[in-house]
């Protein structure tokens, strides 16, 4: 069943400005569940501060740099949350036989899942990485060349789009296991960590699958060493520090691939 549909255009702009207007309905409510996400994200950030009351360095980079590695990684996870976010109840979809609705639609599924719920609290997440990172760019010593303003833009969007097709190929298991929420959590929700910190201080295996396996280091590591100027202490390739578009597209291709091979696969809930 073909992903694209005619019309789709016009009818997913009202779906989403229909779940905007609902939460927008309720302001001081709205209010409360940003400032929440803005919190906990933040909460992750102080996490760090912590650590570097007992140490100078972090896997060779100081407070600051490590800041904006976390800067970085938190934009881009506040923006995948916010626009994938709802992948997560494919599960439950499935289980409910949502699903099979969807199916019947002359509409992509994938689309359809995404707009079934828009969480616009989420901009909590998005407001407290943009924070961060605006601070790093104004207190860290970053040479600012046209390159490295454009990488400094392209960079967090970049992120979104790595980890939002991460996110999609990870819950895409459940159209082959009866729950496989767990396993995508663990994606999911280990992406925002494991991107916050330079990789220089996993191990050597760990390191190759998030440069070359699960693409994480592309999210704000490789980025991050490009803004500062600094060599790659893993002595890995400069072009890596500007590649996270190309691996964003990479990353978009694969996800698809995954997902229109389960959608094929699917059988149904049998109900």
């Amino acid at each position: 069943m073909a992903e694209l549909r005619v019309g789709a255009g016009s009818i997913y702009p009202r779906i989403v400005a229909s779940r905007i207007r609902s939460q927008l309905a309720y302001p001081a409510s709205f209010a409360l569940d940003v400032v929440a996400q803005f919190i906990g994200q933040s909460i992750e950030l102080i996490v760090i501060l912590v650590v570097f009351t007992q140490v100078s360095s972090l896997g060779g980079f100081s407070a600051g740099e490590v800041v904006l590695i976390y800067g970085l990684s938190a934009t881009a996870f506040g923006l995948a949350d916010l626009s994938v976010g709802q992948v997560e109840e494919l599960p439950t979809y499935i289980r409910t036989g949502e699903f099979d609705v969807m199916l019947l639609r002359p509409l992509g599924t994938l689309p359809q899942l995404l707009s079934a719920d828009v969480a616009l609290k989420r901009l909590g997440r998005v407001a407290a990485g943009l924070g961060v990172l605006v601070w790093s760019f104004v207190t860290l010593d970053i040479d600012w060349t046209p390159a490295r303003v454009a990488l400094a833009v392209i960079a967090p969007l970049a992120g979104a789009v790595i980890l939002s097709s991460m996110w999609v190929a990870a819950n895409a298991v459940s159209f082959w296991f009866v729950d496989g929420r767990e396993f995508a959590n663990s994606v999911t929700y280990g992406s925002s960590f494991s991107t916050s910190y330079p990789i220089t201080i996993y191990g050597p295996w760990l390191r190759r699958v998030m440069c070359y396996a699960v693409p994480a280091a592309f999210v704000a590591y490789f980025p991050a060493i490009g803004l500062l100027g600094r060599p790659d202490p893993l002595g890995l390739p400069e072009v890596l520090q500007w590649s996270s578009p190309l691996v964003a597209v990479v990353a978009v291709t694969g996800a698809g691939l995954v997902w229109r091979t389960g959608v094929r696969h699917y059988q149904g809930t049998g109900s």
